[in-house]
């Protein structure tokens, strides 16, 4: 049996949510059950096939539940699960922190478009 180790705690965070696009779907989900459709469609830029990967790796570790409704054509959803909302915190401050990078490089004369203004608070 390998034994994980670490050396320092951070590893650990960046081994389950770490990478580009864990943190982007976990924030789409703490606004609520979405099937991967909307999934895909709020994350335009994400392939199929690793939008799929991420989603099994994020059931994997238990930070996401998988709710498959038994109905002709199936439907499944996905949805932070009790041990996820645990990363409730740590989210939102990675969310008002690109906020405040986004601020200051607009600020600093940067032309940045932001897609998902609605969800944001940018004064």
């Amino acid at each position: 049996m390998v034994v994980a180790q670490y050396n320092i705690g951070v590893e650990a965070t960046i081994e389950v949510i770490g990478g580009k696009w864990k943190p982007v779907i976990l924030c789409h989900l703490k606004h609520g059950k979405l099937r991967t459709s909307e999934l895909k469609k709020a994350i335009p830029q994400i392939t199929q096939k690793m939008l799929t990967q991420q989603l099994r790796e994020l059931e994997k570790d238990g930070i996401i539940n998988r709710i498959v409704y038994e109905q002709v054509p199936p439907k499944v959803e996905y949805e932070i699960s009790e041990y996820g909302r645990s990363l409730n915190e740590l989210l939102e401050n990675l969310c008002k922190w690109g906020e405040f990078h986004i601020k200051k490089r607009t600020e600093d004369g940067e032309d940045i478009r932001l897609d998902a203004a609605e969800f944001i608070n940018l004064p």
